[in-house]
């Protein structure tokens, strides 16, 4: 049955596309019904508590084959990359370091690339996770770190800035109990990427940590 569905938080359009049933998330996003959320949210796996996208039916598909005989369908499994780039405290990446990557009780051993970055195909609908580095050579060794998959809230809200900040290490606090943390962390993130440094969070510094932050 078609309809509209309220975006909660963890949700992302391959978890709900998943949830729904369809094997393409696409077919979900580029129904016209859901033209403004898209013009709102660029990034169909960046959603908003509160959004409404719209669950179009489903339309039955039809293969002609001949009878008498045997037919193999394969059904295609809706699948979401997973990237994280991996940096010292000097912001210098963590190149070739063996990691164990489990996500929702399975372990993937992955290798940071030379830019510190990793990439896996995880299911459409994980929600969250944690990243194990191995390598010696790093000072993080044995530390486990918490993923959480689809908790990132658009750049246009305070606390998707809060998330990006915090992410890139520029601890900001939660934005209520501390509003100076919070100032402070953007004023450092500006004076390091070249922008004005007022400590406002506006639409030049929303761009820049949305490009520095990768999405």
């Amino acid at each position: 049955m078609s309809g509209y569905y309220t975006v909660k938080q963890g949700d992302h359009i391959s978890s709900i596309t998943k949830a729904y049933g369809f094997t393409d998330w696409e077919t979900i996003w580029n129904d016209p019904n859901n033209a403004e959320l898209k013009q709102l949210r660029t990034n169909p796996n960046v959603l908003y508590p509160g959004d409404q996208v719209y669950i179009p039916e489903k339309e039955p598909r039809l293969e002609p084959r001949p009878t008498e005989a045997r037919h193999i369908f394969k059904k295609h499994k809706p699948k979401l990359k997973l990237r994280l780039v991996l940096e010292d405290l000097y912001e210098e990446p963590i190149k070739n370091a063996n990691c164990d990557l489990i996500i929702d009780g399975t372990t993937y051993a992955v290798t940071t690339d030379g830019d510190g970055k990793v990439e896996q195909i995880i299911n459409a609908d994980a929600k969250s996770g944690t990243l194990i580095i191995k390598d010696p050579q790093t000072p993080f060794q044995s530390d486990v770190m918490p993923i959480k998959i689809g908790y990132l809230d658009p750049v246009e809200e305070v606390s998707g800035q809060i998330g990006r900040l915090d992410n890139l290490g520029y601890f900001p606090g939660d934005g209520t109990t501390d509003p100076d943390q919070f100032k402070s962390a953007i004023e450092e993130f500006q004076c390091d990427n070249g922008l004005a440094v007022d400590g406002v969070c506006g639409a030049g510094t929303q761009a820049k940590l949305k490009e520095i932050h990768g999405c």
